[in-house]
């Protein structure tokens, strides 16, 4: 039978477009369209004893007394409805509905949900929820998300007709893929219970069962993708040998705890039998590619070949020359590979590496051209791997025979939300900054202080440091936010810093005319940098010590503290100043944050509890589907569970069609791009 909401009694294609607008457009979508909050319906309140002062709604019973229409004047209609019990009286009153008087007759018993309030000497319920007769019973009456054209009765309505057709074809009932061990309470009963509970308890263990399978669901989505990605034999490394040896006594820095860790996690999977498939996450400045050339120095000393694929040119020139630097002297052939490189000297490298005598190759997408042979490809490193889809980061791994990978971000992502977004991917945080590597000093200020900053900004500028200024978003439009960049650009260099270089860059400038920009403000030709929002993930200017983020309050934690990253990468003090032009208390909270916290982990934790989990992935821009019943932050056990329980399930075989199916139903197009993004 047809999933279609027109199914439904009172929804025809109208009222469907309308459904369609809150993501529903089936029974299955409705019925997974929980309420977002519950009023408590469970005690009536006598009219003598309902009081207004609280400010919270009550549930009341009593006979209509006498039902009044007024026209105050033209366009404007007021229902006044007097309501009656033993103990007193209240006056319901509906403006601009004047249908609802058919509603009502005298001596008809009403059941009423509302605020009460005392105007003109009387008690009133402004717009109250009205049933006929007394209370059915609920409880909890279930509160959800609306768009104009609905109202809540209309979609409590749907979801009782959805409900009751569901007795009939249970099929209708979204169901995990597999059945789980916590799947204990019959389908209708738990879905029954989400919508309309009688009790807090009941909603919340339906609430629980429906979390866990929505996250065992995740969980196994993940791994398949993961098995498509993998599952073949792995390249078995020996131990450490004469090569890593001679890299670490020649690096100019002791390693942090945590790069040490992250390195033995590495050294473990490679000495393993199974390919690796691990995530580093570390703060800026964490030494993350460090510990990526630690384990490229593995793999070459075992006899194969590593790869590194940067999101942007000017990223990728900065590890190539980064990886010269640490493996000075050492005898490892390292080469870069862009979209610039000319053609000869591209002709020349594409044979080297076909031939194995370039050992590690560090480049952008265009490694994953077709034309680009490895000899014998055995470690891939993805840096800032969220910038690649999977589709990319999986041609590059397929140049070699089941190699090794390594990815890398400086977004960091709590635990929690780690195992949600990769599933089966091994995770290795690198918290502590190295040594000697000063905090970047932050302060949040208003408009009013503008004057002051320009002037410190000069005042740095004129000792030969470098500056940042990234614009305010306007609003979801990059027309609107090019204007707003330029115009800013255009007023500093000729009315407040004339004295000094200037630089613009944005989202909408061709890559090579971005790239020769960034280039000039890394080399010092350029003084300070305008930008909007789009400054490169993991540029490093040393001499840039002040960043200055104009309309801070549009930015969540997470892009601040990326673009605080921006500076503070060598030994000068560096700031970053959040100028905020308004704000609610939230936006207040998270500037403070920003003033006091560093620690990127801390600052992602206090993101998500700002945030909530609803719609958590999207800021990631990872194309998960979002989270309808489980919740990140509270769920954590769940969590941990569902994917245990969907790594066994998965190693005791299963009808991968079946499962697939099952997930599509679920998610929809969401876990399409997921696996194949």
């Amino acid at each position: 039978m047809e999933n279609l909401m027109q199914r439904l009694p009172g929804i025809g294609k109208q009222r469907a477009r309308l459904f369609a607008r809150l993501g529903i457009e089936t029974i299955s979508d409705l019925l997974q369209y929980f309420p977002r909050e519950y009023e408590d319906r469970s005690h009536v309140v006598s009219l003598g004893e309902a009081d207004g002062e609280a400010g919270l709604p009550v549930l009341v019973c009593g006979t209509v007394g006498t039902i009044q229409e007024l026209r105050p004047r033209r366009g404007m209609t007021i229902l006044k409805v007097v309501l009656r019990d033993e103990t007193g009286s209240v006056e319901m009153t509906w403006f601009n509905q004047p249908f609802k008087k058919k509603q009502f007759h005298t001596g008809m018993t009403v059941t009423a949900f509302g605020k009460i309030e005392w105007a003109y000497g009387r008690r009133q319920m402004n717009t109250p929820d009205v049933e006929e007769g007394r209370p059915h019973g609920n409880g909890f009456m279930p509160v959800y998300g609306l768009t104009d054209g609905l109202k809540q009765n209309d979609l409590r309505r749907a979801v009782r007709a959805a409900l009751a057709l569901a007795r009939q074809e249970p099929e209708l009932l979204p169901a995990p893929c597999v059945a789980t061990r916590h799947s204990v309470q019959p389908r209708l009963a738990v879905y029954e219970q989400m919508h309309f509970p009688v009790t807090r308890e009941e909603q919340e263990k339906a609430r629980q069962q429906l979390a866990y399978e929505e996250l065992f669901d995740m969980q196994m989505g993940l791994l398949l993708r993961r098995r498509k990605e993998g599952g073949r034999q792995g390249i078995k490394c020996g131990p450490n040998g004469s090569l890593l040896r001679q890299l670490f006594a020649q690096l100019p820095f002791q390693l942090t705890r945590g790069q040490t860790a992250a390195f033995l996690d590495i050294q473990n999977d490679m000495e393993g039998e199974v390919p690796m498939q691990r995530l580093i996450q570390g703060d800026v400045g964490s030494g993350k590619t460090v510990v990526a050339a630690l384990a490229l120095a593995k793999i070459v000393e075992n006899g194969y070949q590593g790869a590194l694929m940067a999101p942007t040119e000017i990223l990728a020139v900065q590890h190539y020359e980064e990886f010269c630097r640490l493996f000075h002297d050492l005898p490892v052939r390292i080469a870069l590979l862009t979209g610039r490189t000319g053609e000869k000297e591209r002709k020349t490298l594409l044979a080297e590496l076909d031939a194995g005598t370039i050992q590690i190759l560090i480049g952008t997408h265009a490694l994953i051209q077709a034309d680009v042979l490895f000899a014998d490809l055995g470690l891939v490193v993805t840096d800032e791997q969220h910038r690649f889809g999977v589709r990319q980061r999986a041609a590059l791994q397929d140049k070699g025979r089941s190699p090794h990978v390594l990815f890398m971000t400086a977004t960091p992502i709590p635990r929690t939300l780690a195992l949600s977004l990769y599933g089966d991917l091994d995770v290795s945080s690198i918290r502590e900054l190295p040594p000697g590597r000063k905090v970047v000093k932050t302060y949040a200020v208003g408009e009013s202080m503008r004057q002051r900053i320009y002037a410190f900004m000069r005042k740095n500028m004129a000792q030969g440091q470098q500056c940042y200024v990234v614009c305010p978003l306007v609003e979801e439009s990059e027309n609107v936010d090019l204007q707003a960049a330029t115009a800013l650009y255009d007023t500093l260099r000729t009315a407040v810093f004339p004295e000094f270089s200037c630089g613009l860059v944005h989202g909408r400038m061709p890559g090579k005319e971005k790239d020769a920009i960034m280039e000039q403000f890394s080399s010092g030709a350029i003084q300070f940098l305008v930008a909007t929002s789009v400054i490169e993930v993991g540029v490093n200017v040393p001499n840039a010590t002040l960043i200055l983020i104009d309309g801070a309050e549009r930015f969540g934690l997470a892009q601040l503290h990326q673009l605080r990253g921006r500076v503070g990468r060598g030994d000068l003090q560096a700031y970053c100043i959040l100028l905020a032009h308004q704000g609610s208390e939230e936006t207040r909270q998270r500037l403070h944050y920003m003033e006091t916290i560093h620690d990127g982990f801390a600052l992602a934790e206090k993101d998500l509890l700002l945030r909530g989990s609803g719609q958590l992935f999207g800021y990631l821009q990872h194309g998960l589907p979002d989270l309808k019943a489980a919740d990140i932050i509270r769920d954590v056990s769940l969590l941990a569970a569902a994917r245990d329980e969907a790594r066994q399930v998965l190693q005791a075989g299963v009808d991968e069609t079946h499962v697939l199916a099952a997930l599509s139903r679920r998610f929809g197009a969401s876990f399409e791009r997921l696996l194949n993004n």
